[in-house]
């Protein structure tokens, strides 16, 4: 675990949400669960295997510390599973191509794959304006290509990954503003246009909602220099150089009441305006504790506004308690698993309902690369349906098969 690099917004504060565990119990149909929810940026990326116990992995499913699962063999393929509701996405980056196990797994299950780092600014455009490295995400888009897996783009415009020469400059001159829109125009039409037919949806603006309650937007650089401008800018490039792309605004915590308030009115604001926004992006990094309904409520949110849904970066991890909860290990990590499966059950069961949601992606691939094994802390979190040998979890089976018991 240590080994994978930590997570661009380190710095951010979390926002948990925290609900009975009654609600789980009622929506999933079954027992167990604790309080908790809340939503974290998102990257890291590693072909690494972490160190997790592996008397909890799908290949001991006849242990005691869990139920009896499946043969592996006869899992369904995700993407064929839901291809009447919406498409399975799963992240890698360009390593993706000299791992075997893992390139299996997407293949076999995934419709739809977003890059989880490659696609950024940093490192896209670290070379300055004007000068790209595509080299890696033209890997990773080879990869989707070859393999008829349709590649989602995030982020064009995040705050944590903003190379310095998008604002150099003194501010007090008068051409300052003037500058940096130039700058962010030509940066997205540049990167948009080299993927114009390759790229169904972008992300034009990650995280540009405040945690703080007080204040809509979040008080980034590009706030600060072009005020809340800088998302029709972003939007309006992007439109233009691939007028067949999706455009989304993503954002985490959207299930969190408050956060998701100040998104849509964001969005009601871009409405307005004319810009042209096609839908919301839902990050979901929760937990074992997320209501459900709180889920439900960002949905039908976009919804009324005749925009589409995306869940763009989903992942549910057994902590409840943020980082200064002791890792898990067990019967405890055991009873964890079982609520996490409950919750992956009724939060899929969610998604079915909703045909709103056209893509539903894993903010990784295996329970050996994800990001939370180094965020907020270094600890196994176990977060996503496959074990750390690639092999289909109880939770994956809750999702598949409504008959199936964690």
């Amino acid at each position: 675990m240590r080994n994978k690099p930590l997570p661009c917004g380190l710095s951010r504060r979390s926002l948990l949400l925290t609900v009975a565990a009654s609600s789980l119990v009622a929506a999933c149909g079954g027992s167990g669960g604790s309080s908790g929810g809340g939503g974290f940026s998102s990257s890291s990326s590693s072909s690494s295997s972490s160190s997790s116990s592996s008397s909890l992995s799908s290949s001991s499913s006849s242990s005691s510390s869990g139920p009896v699962l499946p043969d592996p063999a006869t899992a369904p393929a995700l993407k064929t599973h839901f291809a009447g509701n919406f498409k399975v996405g799963l992240v890698t980056d360009e390593w993706i191509t000299g791992n075997a196990s893992i390139s299996a797994l997407v293949i076999r299950h995934a419709s739809s794959m977003t890059a989880e780092n490659v696609l950024k600014a940093d490192p896209i455009g670290l070379g300055g304006e004007g000068v790209y490295d595509f080299t890696r995400a033209d890997i990773l888009a080879s990869f989707c290509a070859t393999h008829g897996i349709a590649l989602r783009g995030t982020p064009l415009v995040w705050h944590a990954t903003s190379p310095a020469w998008f604002f150099a400059g003194d501010p007090a001159d008068a051409s300052y503003k003037a500058t940096v829109r130039a700058r962010l125009e030509r940066y997205v039409t540049d990167v948009v246009t080299h993927y114009k037919g390759k790229i169904y949806a972008w992300d034009v603006v990650n995280e540009v909602i405040s945690d703080d309650g007080s204040q809509t937007y979040r008080n980034s650089q590009w706030y600060q220099v072009l005020g809340k401008d800088f998302i029709t800018y972003a939007f309006n490039a992007a439109r233009a150089a691939d007028p067949a792309a999706q455009l989304f605004i993503n954002d985490y915590s959207t299930e969190d009441a408050g956060k998701l308030a100040r998104l849509m009115s964001v969005v009601d604001d871009l409405i307005a305006g004319g810009v042209p926004i096609d839908g919301v992006g839902h990050q979901l990094h929760v937990n074992i504790g997320i209501n459900p309904a709180a889920v439900e409520a960002a949905l039908v949110a976009t919804e009324a506004r005749g925009l589409i849904n995306h869940v763009t970066e989903l992942d549910v991890s057994v902590y409840t308690g943020g980082g200064g909860q002791a890792e898990l290990s067990g019967a405890p990590l055991a009873a964890a698993l079982q609520t996490q499966a409950l919750t992956y059950r009724a939060l899929f069961n969610l998604f079915v309902a909703h045909p709103s949601i056209k893509v539903v992606t894993m903010w990784g691939t295996t329970d050996a690369h994800t990001w939370l094994d180094t965020f907020p802390v270094v600890r196994n979190d176990y977060p996503m349906l496959f074990d750390d040998s690639a092999l289909p979890k109880s939770a994956f089976w809750a999702v598949v098969d409504p008959a199936f018991v964690p």
